[in-house]
Order: structure tokens, then sequence, then C-alpha cells
């Protein structure tokens, strides 16, 4: 299998690639393992909870090592594999507290050039307060039974999220 990690970050000057690791409605979060070539289970979520579609941008890497992570904005489901043309459309600035150790771990929203749908929605801000609200708490709960503690820093538009994506890993 490919290594899709390693496949480009930019598909043109305004859309990047998105991998779906764990899709829309699932219980339990996958994450490709390159070694493998496969994808294993990371963990499996509180009763109650399910994933949008979510993945990583591929050949980027945050501040935790991982490539940086995409929720994708749309109203259809996919499949732990299937690569996305995407447009960046926010961020969502994350800290991250784990073990007495601080980093980053920004969440770049994206939203596929074929998603009829949401091809109206040019900035994450734009999101009904309430969706973002839940996209948060989301995130806390998903954390919760980690030992992590998130800190939420602020929601960004389009222009910070191609500046997260090209900004080299430190």
């Amino acid at each position: 299998m490919t290594n899709l990690l390693k496949l480009p970050t930019w598909a043109d000057d305004e859309y990047v690639f998105a991998v779906v690791e764990t899709p829309r409605s699932s219980t339990c979060k996958l994450d490709f393992e390159p070694k493998l070539g496969v994808f294993t289970l990371a963990k499996s979520l509180i009763a109650g909870l399910s994933y949008p579609d979510w993945g990583f941008i591929p050949s980027t890497k945050a501040q935790d090592g991982d490539p940086l992570d995409v929720p994708i904005v749309h109203d259809a489901r996919t499949y732990p594999g299937v690569v996305l043309k995407c447009r960046p459309v926010g961020v969502l600035e994350v800290e991250q507290k784990s073990d007495g150790k601080k980093e980053r771990n920004d969440r770049v929203f994206a939203v596929p050039d074929r998603s009829p749908l949401e091809t109206d929605l040019k900035d994450v801000r734009h999101l009904p307060s309430r969706a973002r609200d839940e996209l948060e708490e989301f995130f806390r709960t998903t954390n919760a039974l980690e030992n992590k503690e998130l800190k939420f820093l602020g929601w960004r538009g389009p222009n910070h999220a191609v500046k997260t994506i090209k900004r080299p890993s430190k």
C-alpha cells in the first residue's frame, strides 16, 4: 500500500489533500500505520459519541509529531484511506497538556471540492456558534479519558489555516 503520509500536501494553489483515517459516524478512532500499510485502532470513544470525517494532511508535521489533524466538514460519509481534495476553511487552535508537557495540537478544518452542501462555507468561523461550541466539547470529551487537558486558543480563518499548513514543524 502507498504510504499515505508521504502524499503531497497540496493538490493545487487552493486545495490540499486530506487522508481520511476515521470515517464519519465511527465510534472508534483509527490511525494509519505506515510500517504496516494499514489502519489500526487508536481508541474507542465514550458511549454516545461519534467522529466527523477525520484525517490528516499528508507531508505535514504538527508540534505533537503527527501530521496536521483535519476534521472534514461535509455531509457525506467516507472510508479509511480515501483521499479528498479539500479547501482549508480555518483552524481551531488548541494547546494540549499531557504528563506536564504543553504542546500545540491545532485542527485544520477543510471542505471537499466535491461537497455540494458545504460549497458556500469559506470560513469555519461562519459555522453557527453552537456548532463551534459542540466541536470544542467533542474534542474535550474525546480526550477526557486520556489524561489530556485541552485549552482552546481560538478559531481562525482560512488564511491562518494556509499559514498553519505551510509552517515548518518545530
